[in-house]
């Protein structure tokens, strides 16, 4: 079995959807398009067929046979293995209980945003709170429609997780925006000497 650190977001995804059935890599693509797991891994095709045969290396997938339709390529179609679904497992389990660092850029640039003179630095806020509430407006939008279609709960969780963080940083935002505007906030702008 490979080294459940290396079961990157994408294998993970992979992994579950051949728990549900066997599937060959594009309808794996075309499925995490669907439910807009765009939204959580990144989702290439590429990335994704490269993936399916690191974890058919580590015998964690195998293949059970190639179909051809029409004038179509001919396509692998992949099965999960015991090994498979006891890594996938296994990975869910430590992922949900340990805190994982992921190293993402807008703390970065919220550390060097007082290299920008303030009136840039909250314009750049506010279209980032505009996206933050759009982008918030999909997520829930999308939950009224799981809900709707009675799709159970445990099913679509990292849509209730990415709403809260949505609106926690929307909510970060706005009183940020706040504070600059109001000049609470002192910035501390230093321009090239």
């Amino acid at each position: 079995m490979g080294d459940l650190a290396s079961l990157t977001p994408l294998a993970i995804a992979v992994l579950a959807l051949l728990v549900e059935r066997r599937m060959h890599a594009y309808e794996m693509y075309q499925l995490l398009l669907h439910r807009r797991n765009d939204r959580l891994i990144k989702v290439k095709p590429g990335s994704l067929y490269h993936t399916v045969e690191r974890l058919t290396g580590q015998e964690l997938v195998r293949a059970t046979g190639t179909e051809r339709a029409g004038n179509r390529p001919e396509r692998t179609t992949y099965e999960i293995t015991a090994a498979g679904r006891e890594a996938l497992e296994e990975r869910v389990r430590t992922g949900i209980e340990t805190y994982e660092y992921e190293y993402p850029l807008f703390p970065v640039v919220l550390s060097e945003a007082h290299n920008l003179e303030v009136k840039d630095a909250a314009e750049r806020f506010r279209r980032r709170l505009c996206e933050i509430e759009e982008q918030l407006t999909e997520v829930e939008s999308a939950i009224a429609d799981v809900t709707e279609r009675q799709v159970p709960e445990p099913f679509w969780l990292a849509a209730g997780y990415n709403r809260a963080v949505l609106a926690a940083e929307r909510d970060w935002l706005t009183t940020l925006l706040q504070r600059i505007e109001s000049k609470d906030l002192s910035w501390q702008h230093r321009k090239n000497k």
